[in-house]
């Protein structure tokens, strides 16, 4: 896969993405080394955590690649990646989409203790730690209740399989 989209970067200007199903520094020397993308977005809850999106990202900026950290659950990680990678543009996240719905990255922390959107923006939080405060008892009761969630199946309008 990663051969093809050097292949493709070779022959566009559309800036490529990839790297959420990344799940080692090894696969994004492939990346890296064969410049398949512009922007890469590792996922801390698949690489390694925290410390290892930031060695990805530090090396990112060597070859001059944007960062774009993934983050449907690990988004308080993730603003901590954005704050010491100089080459991330943009930040993925996911408040208030619509496959969120019961479900979003706010209704499992304390009231005032989430996360702060300002103008547009996430803002870098300013505390130490992850600055978000979690409802122990809101995670528990969830638990209780278990759930089966799948993967949503939707589609184009021309009937084939569309990807999130």
């Amino acid at each position: 896969m990663v051969e093809s989209m050097a292949d493709l970067a070779r022959m566009t200007s559309i800036p490529l993405c990839i790297g959420e199903r990344l799940h080692s520094r090894a696969d994004f020397k492939q990346v890296f080394e064969r410049r398949a993308a512009q922007v890469i977005n590792p996922d801390p809850a698949h690489v390694g955590g925290i410390s290892e999106t930031v060695r990805i990202g530090h090396w990112a900026e060597a070859y001059d690649v944007a960062l774009a950290p993934h983050c449907p659950l690990a988004l308080a990680a993730c603003l901590q990646v954005d704050a010491v990678c100089h080459s991330a543009f943009l930040q993925e996240q996911s408040l208030g989409i619509h496959y969120n719905q019961g479900g979003d990255l706010t209704d499992y922390t304390l009231p005032g203790h989430g996360f702060t959107l300002q103008d547009g923006h996430l803002m870098i939080p300013q505390t130490p730690g992850l600055d978000i405060e979690i409802d122990e008892a809101k995670v528990t009761a969830a638990a209780a209740l278990g759930h089966h969630w799948r993967a949503p199946i939707w589609r184009h309008k021309d009937g084939s399989i569309a990807e999130w």
